[in-house]
């Protein structure tokens, strides 16, 4: 029996394979508004951004492989205060999305997908 356990703090990033970075960081920077963060000097290009309080969208760039993404297999979900206002937001840049779905729980969701594929959902938790 172990006696030491894996004590995680919180989700530090999401990173995601893109095939082509200026379409991906014109998505995500431009299109969704994300905040561009520093990125450390690797020896292959990409991009960071900033997710929420803590944690970061980091784009790797040249991605080859097929993506395999779905809204109900791999995605990341963003939580945000409105939904109202993310699909008015959404619909004013053009962003394609599904419609309003409610969970069990009472959350609210929707989905879109960026350019290589990832699907992306928007979910408003039941207390709003």
């Amino acid at each position: 029996m172990t006696k030491f356990s894996m004590k995680t703090e919180d989700l530090n990033h999401i990173a995601l394979h893109v095939s082509d970075l200026e379409l991906s960081r014109k998505f995500y920077g431009e299109l969704l508004g994300l905040e561009k963060i520093q990125r450390p000097a690797f020896d292959f290009p990409g991009e960071w951004y900033r997710l929420g309080h803590a944690q970061e969208l980091h784009l790797i760039a040249g991605r080859k492989d097929k993506v395999n993404s779905s809204t109900r297999g791999n995605h990341f979900a963003l939580g945000v205060k409105s939904m109202d206002d993310t699909e008015a937001y959404l619909k004013e840049k053009g962003l394609i999305h599904t419609p309003r779905q409610t969970r069990p729980d009472g959350a609210y969701q929707i989905y879109c997908e960026d350019p290589d594929g990832y699907w992306i959902e928007f979910c408003q938790n039941k207390s709003f």
